[in-house]
């Protein structure tokens, strides 16, 4: 068959490339040699959840890229997580920063935008028609789950008439963009969480706008005159006359989670908090859950709203090692458990919980677990590690006036949250009935309303 007589159905992968309709690759293996301060960023997995995350990535440099060839990123190649952590999806788009595919991610482009549109591409690659093939072959070999080219090559995919292939894309990328605008939303709330902290308790702002006879800028009298107007000495540290120099531990204990045996990993079960579960520096990564059905103790588990601390890093990039999150809504219906390479922190009562999180944001907090992180391949940090760090502690009545207005916020990026959620479910219900034909492109809007 030429590409001129091509006719809509179901296809081999191999078949596609042949044509020369379609092409698939793994990622550049690189040299440390080859890795720079500058460059295209080199993606990994864990740059890869729900977009692209290149902040921490690190970076190829130009003798890597010239060699790197048909591995960097295109608009419109459709890349999946191929090693270790099998099955995330993204779309190159546009506007996505060019870089390089590392070995533990795979790409699939389009040649013929006529004939497979990227787009659609993305929706059927995320969809039950390649998850189910990836499944049968992920778990092949004794090591961590991988899906290689062959077996990629194998796999059979469907192409609907091109007309169609753009419907489905606009019906579902128009549930994407709402969800998108939720996400940007919530990092706008968070950023106003963390300005509102480094203001009150990094730079002192209320404090030295009464210094200075002014009233403190955005902020209500009856908050205003919670703060003092000079600063006393502290072991050789400008504070807050009233406030104190102390230690974390006085707000806190941690418990380390339970240690997990591979066997009793399973689909299903109680869900288990892990390394996964962690960006870099600091939130809940929802799509690194795991789920277990061996023994645990209770002071292996966790409720929503509880603050959980990566006391691993298994790179040495020191991203993950450290970071906070708290444990949302909505993970199952009884007991949530977490990983030994996670501490569950318990307040002891002294703060709330938003302040202790923004202080485990602090370049103070970030320094001491760099500097106390040991080990050569895997790195660790001991539970006194961080509750010995320095922090300068506020009245408990500041505390509580910071802890209601962050507090307002992260309730409303819940909210935005679990509306996430929801329409990721609707797109992915959708997804096979408008495949399959049992739903028409045309009447999806009524199908949402019943779901």
């Amino acid at each position: 068959m030429s590409k001129s007589r091509f006719a809509p159905g179901i296809y081999k992968v191999s078949e596609l490339i042949d044509l020369k309709i379609l092409d698939i690759g793994d990622g550049y293996r690189a040299k440390n040699s080859e890795m720079s301060e500058e460059g295209l960023p080199f993606a990994r997995a864990g740059n890869i959840n729900e977009g692209f995350h290149f902040e921490s990535a690190d970076r190829l440099g130009d003798d890597g890229v010239a060699k790197a060839a048909e591995k960097i990123s295109r608009p419109g190649d459709v890349l999946f997580t191929s090693k270790g952590t099998v099955g995330r999806f993204a779309l190159v788009r546009e506007d996505t920063p060019q870089f390089v595919y590392s070995p533990q991610l795979c790409y699939w482009r389009s040649k013929e935008h006529s004939i497979i549109y990227p787009k659609f591409l993305y929706y059927w690659m995320s969809g039950p028609g390649l998850i189910s093939q990836i499944n049968s072959v992920k778990g092949q070999t004794d090591m961590a789950d991988y899906v290689n080219l062959r077996d990629q090559r194998m796999m059979y995919i469907q192409v609907p008439p091109i007309a169609t292939q753009r419907e489905i894309a606009a019906v579902l990328s128009s549930l994407d963009d709402k969800g998108e605008l939720n996400r940007q939303m919530n990092r706008t709330l968070e950023q106003m969480a963390r300005a509102l902290f480094k203001s009150w308790f990094i730079d002192f702002d209320p404090v030295h706008a009464k210094q200075r006879g002014e009233q403190p800028a955005g902020m209500d009298a009856e908050t205003a005159a919670l703060f003092p107007d000079r600063f006393v000495e502290i072991d050789g540290k400008e504070v807050p006359e009233g406030w104190e120099i102390a230690k974390l531990g006085k707000l806190i204990d941690l418990d380390k989670g339970v240690s997990y045996k591979g066997e009793f990993l399973s689909q299903s079960g109680i869900p288990m908090l892990n390394l996964g579960t962690f960006f870099a520096k600091a939130g809940f990564k929802p799509s690194g859950i795991k789920y277990y059905t061996g023994d645990y103790k209770n002071k292996h588990t966790v409720e929503a709203g509880d603050i959980i601390i990566a006391n691993t890093d298994l790179t040495q990039r020191r991203e993950i090692i450290g970071s906070p999150a708290i444990v949302p809504k909505g993970i199952g219906s009884g007991d949530i458990i977490f990983t030994h390479h996670t501490f569950a922190m318990r307040n002891r009562g002294l703060a709330g919980q938003q302040f202790i999180y923004h202080i485990m944001q602090t370049d103070d907090y970030r320094e001491r677990v760099i500097g106390h992180a040991h080990g050569t391949t895997v790195l660790a940090v001991k539970k006194d590690s961080l509750l010995d760090l320095e922090i300068i502690l506020p009245s408990g009545e500041i505390v509580d006036r910071f802890c209601i207005q962050a507090s307002a916020l992260y309730n409303c990026a819940e909210q935005n949250g679990i509306e996430i959620a929801h329409l990721t479910q609707v797109r992915d219900s959708l997804l096979p009935r408008l495949l399959s034909g049992e739903l028409d492109v045309s009447d999806w809007e009524n199908a949402v309303e019943g779901l």
